[in-house]
């Protein structure tokens, strides 16, 4: 089969593909014709030796996917749980492959409604906003949530699962264009935080009582204690922006704030439990139509595109979930 092999720490732009054996299934994997492969920044920083996860070489990159499962491992036939030809979406170290073989544990079936488009971007980007709204955050209907970064894989996610939530929405970006996305999207309100007085704009939205819920993927903590509101919830999801806040403990005590971490990764070491009902609970709402992922316009096309890919979402070109068609070919175009 054909993958982008790495052989040593390297650049974005001397990824290249190659051909590597088939992989083959242990006992409770599956073998997956991977249709489309999600895109992430974190696979920029992997490839340089960046990143916390460090696979020995050579290996393949990539950790989200989705496609079509054309084989079980012969001691598991019993388990009809996963089966030959079921759409999968899901998570392994890999992806960027032409077939990658996964643990039945890191595997969820593709909502009837969904494209592999649409489906392989998901493992990581709505749990982890999910989890942070209703779990850590436990937002209400018609409380505020400001969402940084509105129009990033995360960031579209928490607007869409904020409004589900019946929440009003405010959104932040650093252009016209992604502040058009996140409004798109669901988002009630967009204010750009590239302007000096955003803060201050926040607070005129809601009328000076300012953001109930405040959602960080960003590094923009310490601007928005100044907008938030009496006992506000602020969610630590990550630092986009490469600096890590110190935050005065003076102002979270003066509002009452709550500070709350996020690592959905970590779900899976802790508590098992949240992650199957928080599955369960993402996927009625995929079913139903009420949360729709949000699927980049430029699809990549084949393996050869991957490192454009990763270089536009470097330079912050793309919105929502930038992914990358590997098994035939997938549209040009995703519409909102």
């Amino acid at each position: 089969m054909k993958a982008i092999l790495v052989e040593k720490a390297t650049t974005v732009d001397h990824l290249t593909v190659r051909n590597v054996p088939d992989p083959i299934a242990k006992r409770g994997e599956v073998i997956v014709d991977v249709k489309s492969a999600a895109l992430n920044f974190f696979d920029t920083l992997q490839v340089q030796e960046k990143y916390q996860i460090k696979p020995p070489y050579p290996y393949i990159p990539g950790a989200e996917f989705a496609g079509i499962i054309t084989q079980v491992h012969p001691d598991d036939k019993d388990d009809t749980s996963f089966k030959v030809g079921d759409r999968v979406f899901g998570s392994t170290q890999g992806c960027y492959a032409e077939k990658v073989s996964c643990q039945r544990s890191q595997l969820l079936h593709i909502p009837s409604n969904l494209s592999f488009e649409q489906a392989s971007g998901l493992f990581i980007t709505y749990p982890t906003s999910y989890v942070a709204l209703v779990y850590r955050a436990q937002l209400k209907a018609g409380e505020w949530c400001l969402v940084h970064a509105a129009a990033g894989g995360v960031g579209l996610c928490a607007v869409q699962i904020a409004k589900a939530l019946g929440a009003k929405v405010i959104a932040t970006a650093g252009s016209q264009e992604k502040l058009d996305i996140a409004l798109k999207s669901g988002a009630d309100y967009a204010v750009n935080y590239r302007d000096k007085d955003w803060a201050a704009q926040v607070l005129k939205i809601t009328q000076g009582h300012g953001a109930d819920v405040i959602y960080d993927p960003v590094g923009l903590i310490n601007d928005s204690l100044r907008c938030s509101a009496w006992c506000a919830r602020v969610l630590v999801v990550g630092f986009a922006a490469g600096t890590i806040e110190k935050i005065p403990a003076n102002r979270i005590l003066l509002k009452n704030i709550s500070v709350v971490g996020v690592h959905w990764g970590a779900y899976a070491k802790h508590d098992l439990a949240t992650v199957a009902q928080v599955w369960t609970e993402l996927l009625d709402l995929f079913e139903k139509k009420k949360l729709v992922p949000v699927v980049y316009e430029k699809i990549y096309q084949g393996l050869e595109s991957v490192k454009t890919g990763l270089n536009d979402l470097v330079a912050r070109k793309t919105y929502g979930k930038a992914v990358v068609a590997i098994g035939g070919v997938a549209p040009t175009n995703s519409k909102l």
